[in-house]
């Protein structure tokens, strides 16, 4: 299937007094002036707050993505979204200590005293994303008697998306949730597109549901706090988008990851933005990973391995999917689907943000087979892999390979 898949529509709006996305990257201009018909203004006050608006697209479950700087501390576009009164804010320790769930709180009672908000703290870090844990929020909101009117916030990473979103679902049969993701992992992709879940010892992401947001609010100025480490990592899952399916965006990205690496703001929003509408076409196009969606997971079946072949939290996500993203490039080379010129470029760049391109040397080729072997994206006891093919911009979810190429790629990088 290709990754280009179906252009389903989303909105996206820019600020009036800031550069339009194609000011800000020249060689995204066609895709943009593709989508001004889907431009709409927003008619709500938080329209002013936010950078950029991008809309996913799901009938009676869509729900804006609003970007921009300094959307947590006015609390406007969160109360719009949040209307019950009740919330459980769940954060992590770091989160709590940095100040974010204090003001989170603070924006989410916006002075009216009638709107009650509880709070869980969370052990941080994905070794923590676990049933046992996430027992902790259903407890929560059991001993402070939170009805299914209630709505559930997750104020974190991807770690706290995934188990706030899986407790909302569960908890009492469903209630509302809202994603404000604090991390560029959670930014541009595990806040977008509904994934919720837990680990389990046998593999990544295998408890969970599909269970979407009210609204995921982005504030960029979260990412001022955030190690250089974890910024990192999410480069790399932007990158992923430039190689599936937005070919201008990969060569932005080469031109501008000095840029982002730097924190510059108005890169950050772009790369957010445009990484957002991605994800939200991909989505709006297929919700529940039947086809195109899967192309989302470049490098993700070689990276999960990693994460739970080293134990979950040794490396980051973004970490993983970097040298897998590396070894998909190159089987996609010796398979004779991309020219060495993409393998290099995609290597090149990853190097650039500071992210792995080599496996870790505990990993052996046993244990790559073992654990891809149980990988969701299997079907019928066949390993399905996302791979390039094509010029930039395209691949492939398939199960049809060489398996001797797959067995070449493996000896090439792991070094037992």
């Amino acid at each position: 299937m290709s990754a280009r898949g179906v252009r389903a529509p989303v909105a996206v709006v820019a600020r009036d007094t800031g550069k339009t996305c194609a000011q800000r990257c020249p060689g995204v201009r066609s895709m943009i002036a593709r989508r001004r018909a889907l431009v709409t203004p927003r008619a709500s006050s938080t329209a002013k707050e936010a950078a950029a608006t991008v809309r996913v697209d799901l009938g009676d479950r869509s729900y804006p993505i609003l970007i921009g700087s300094g959307l947590l501390d006015d609390g406007v576009a969160l109360r719009e979204h949040v209307t019950s009164s009740t919330a459980l804010v769940v954060t992590n320790e770091t989160i709590a200590k940095l100040g974010y769930l204090e003001r989170t709180v603070k924006a989410l009672e916006g002075g009216d005293e009638k709107i009650r908000v509880e709070t869980v703290v969370l052990p941080d870090g994905e070794e923590h994303k676990n049933l046992d844990v996430l027992n902790m929020v259903y407890t929560r909101a059991l001993e402070t008697r939170l009805d299914r009117g209630t709505t559930f916030v997750a104020l974190g990473g991807g770690v706290i998306g995934d188990m706030t979103g899986y407790a909302a679902a569960s908890y009492q049969r469903g209630v509302k949730f809202v994603q404000i993701p604090t991390t560029v992992m959670a930014m541009v992709d595990s806040s977008v597109g509904g994934k919720t879940g837990v680990n389990h010892a046998l593999g990544k992401n295998m408890i969970g549901a599909f269970y979407q947001p009210e609204c995921v609010l982005i504030d960029i100025d979260a990412l001022q706090t955030l190690p250089d480490r974890e910024f990192a990592s999410g480069i790399a899952e932007v990158v992923k988008y430039g190689l599936i399916r937005d070919g201008p965006f990969f060569e932005w990205l080469e031109a501008n990851v000095d840029k982002l690496l730097a924190r510059d703001a108005d890169a950050i929003v772009y790369a957010v933005e445009r990484s957002c509408i991605n994800k939200a076409e991909v989505v709006a196009a297929d919700e529940k990973e039947g086809g195109v969606r899967a192309t989302l997971n470049l490098g993700h079946t070689f990276g999960h391995a990693i994460e739970t072949g080293l134990g979950y939290g040794e490396w980051l996500h973004g970490e993983a999917v970097s040298a897998g993203m590396c070894m998909a490039a190159d089987m996609s080379l010796r398979l004779g689907w991309i020219d060495s010129s993409l393998k290099d470029r995609t290597i090149n760049l990853l190097k650039k943000c500071n992210t792995p391109i080599e496996v870790p040397e505990e990993m052996t080729i046993q244990t790559f087979m073992d654990l891809m072997a149980v990988d969701k994206k299997a079907a019928n006891g066949k390993l399905r892999l996302i791979l390039l093919k094509g010029p930039l911009g395209e691949c492939v979810f398939t199960g049809d390979f060489d398996q001797t190429k797959l067995r070449e790629t493996l000896d090439a990088y792991v070094k037992k």
